[in-house]
């Protein structure tokens, strides 16, 4: 395989991690926990790993060889940047406690347990991929883990295999799954220990132990930087408007570091849209008048910052995607049999009044995204509306009426861009390398305590990485009941924007000066060679959650 300059150098570099991952560790038991909501419910339906306690790594003066184990790593859901960095960290970890110790990695995700496709993790192939983004060593799925028939099956190639320890890098539903997989490998005493690690690039998996999810830093610096060169050709040329998209599922988190880092004329952030009950013509009026307030001072240009779920957050919106998911839950089957070009008139019929009408006024090709085939978790898939164009369009439209009354006096030409992909599979920055290696390492290290149902957690990441503090949580804490499917399920509450956060209070003491005037800030790309300023800060986010400054 050729390589690139980059990643021969970047091979070579070596991951800082917290000291108490340094030489022999013990873990310490904390606080005992119970479930973000919905404790009674949660506490029935996980009676073995429920209520179970904090852990903390410390450093150990006692040097013990522990057994030789094999393990097991799964990827799954959506890529991320560092997960290879979390399997070095596991595999030099397990290694470190007995050199005899194995990994496997299931291929392609949770499907590979169930249907028994795997292979060996060497140290050639662990060295292959260190420091690389993607999920290319063993690739990944969405394969939800969730049946019993499912967990038996799996049950089977891990005895063959003498594993005794599986790892799970994922979201929340993957870790949602982890723990329930943890749950009824315990009921049954299967012997196999289930450790989950927090992965997502939308920032939504986190708390006050799970400080971030791996893969958000290193994706907003990727989206940041391209940001920042659309702003500067935006100002160079001066006459688009740009509407920019950007991945993160249900939060706005992506798109407000973005915007901090980049400080684009508009960003809209679901959650407040939601707080305020705003309506899509509420949206469109905010848009078209910075446009025209810009135009009078003879800019006609700007940037437009769009959350992917977005259209989820207006309320009315939100009311209709909810009927309509639990329609098309209980009657896939029968509007799969329906034309295509009779569908949207039979949705119509089959709403409630409200709901009816709101779908009836949507443009054609939105009204059809709605009703396209859900994810696997029951949700409608956000990535595939297209926000960004709904809303060019329609302030389009509202200027073009305000031109007609007088009200407007420059010109509106649009460019689209939608942000996901581009970020999901880049090479990690410092953080991320740092981060997921050391999430790795503390997964190693909670297997060798004996814990399962746990997630790895390294907390006070806005330190220098020695002074991170390594763990883990019961992974039961964070969970809640929510609809899926339409059933109750217990499942990891999403952490969504808050609007009395520091995050958001910085954006919004700045965002009408940001509006008027172009203020625009150019990241450039992610520097892995330089002064530590550059190459090893964290996200403007994560320092503001800390309580730390940002200029």
């Amino acid at each position: 395989m050729i390589k690139s300059a980059l990643q021969i150098e970047r091979a070579a570099y070596k991951p800082k991690v917290p000291a108490a991952l340094k030489g022999s560790v013990k873990a310490v038991d904390g606080e005992y926990t119970q479930s973000a909501a919905d404790q009674d419910e949660i506490k029935v339906l996980f009676p073995n790993t429920y209520g179970m306690p904090i852990v903390t790594f410390e450093k150990s003066n006692d040097i013990k060889k522990l057994p030789a184990i094999n393990v097991g790593v799964i990827l799954s859901g959506g890529q991320a940047p560092g997960g290879h960095n979390v399997i070095a960290g596991l595999f030099d970890g397990i290694k470190a406690h007995n050199a005899a110790s194995r990994l496997f990695g299931f291929i392609l995700g949770p499907g590979g347990l169930i249907d028994h496709k795997y292979m060996e993790l060497t140290a050639d192939i662990i060295d292959e991929y260190r420091n690389t983004g993607g999920f290319d060593m063993i690739g990944s799925g969405r394969t939800k883990l969730e049946t019993k028939e499912q967990f038996d099956k799996g049950l089977e190639i891990l005895k063959q295999l003498g594993i005794t320890a599986l790892v799970i890098i994922g979201g929340d539903d993957s870790n949602t799954n982890a723990c329930v997989l943890a749950e009824y490998y315990k009921s049954i005493n299967a012997g196999i220990q289930v450790i989950g690690c927090p992965k997502t690039i939308d920032g939504d998996l986190k708390n006050a132990q799970i400080e971030a999810s791996f893969g958000f830093d290193t994706a907003t610096k990727v989206y940041s930087e391209v940001i920042g060169n659309i702003q500067r050709d935006c100002n160079s040329a001066q006459k688009y408007w740009h509407f920019i998209k950007l991945m993160g599922r249900s939060a706005s988190h992506i798109a407000l570091e973005c915007a901090l880092q980049t400080q684009p004329n508009i960003c809209l952030i679901s959650e407040e849209i939601e707080e305020k009950e705003q309506t899509l013509d509420d949206i469109v009026t905010y848009i078209a008048t910075i446009v025209a307030k810009r135009a009078a001072e003879g800019h006609n240009f700007g940037t437009v910052l769009i959350p992917e779920g977005l259209i989820e957050f207006i309320p009315a919106m939100k009311r209709l995607i909810a009927e309509l998911n639990d329609f098309l839950a209980k009657n896939e089957a029968e509007f799969k049999m329906i034309k295509k070009s009779e569908q949207r008139t039979y949705i119509i019929t089959k709403l409630t009044k409200a709901n009816s009408e709101l779908y009836a006024s949507l443009p054609e090709g939105v009204a059809r995204q709605l009703t396209l085939d859900r994810d696997p978790h029951g949700n409608v898939q956000v990535s595939l509306i297209e926000t960004e164009k709904l809303l060019s369009e329609m302030v389009g439209t509202k200027l073009a009426a305000w031109k007609e009354e007088g009200k407007y006096v420059g010109k509106f030409a649009t460019q689209h861009h939608f942000f996901g992909y581009e970020g999901r599979c880049a090479a990690p920055s410092n953080f991320d390398a740092d981060y997921c290696y050391s999430l790795g390492y503390a997964a190693s290290c909670l297997i060798a305590s004996g814990k399962t149902g746990y997630m790895s957690s390294i907390r006070n990441t806005t330190a220098a990485a020695d002074k991170w503090i390594a763990g883990g949580i019961p992974i039961t804490m964070m969970f809640n009941m929510e609809k899926r499917n339409g059933k109750m399920k217990p499942v990891i509450q999403k952490a969504l924007v808050e609007l009395n956060g520091a995050p958001f209070k910085q954006f919004a003491a700045h965002r009408d000066e940001w509006a008027m005037n172009t203020c625009y800030v150019y990241p450039g790309p992610i520097q892995y060679f330089g002064p530590s300023d550059v190459c090893d800060a964290p996200t403007k986010t994560l320092l503001l959650e800390q309580g730390k400054k940002i200029d």
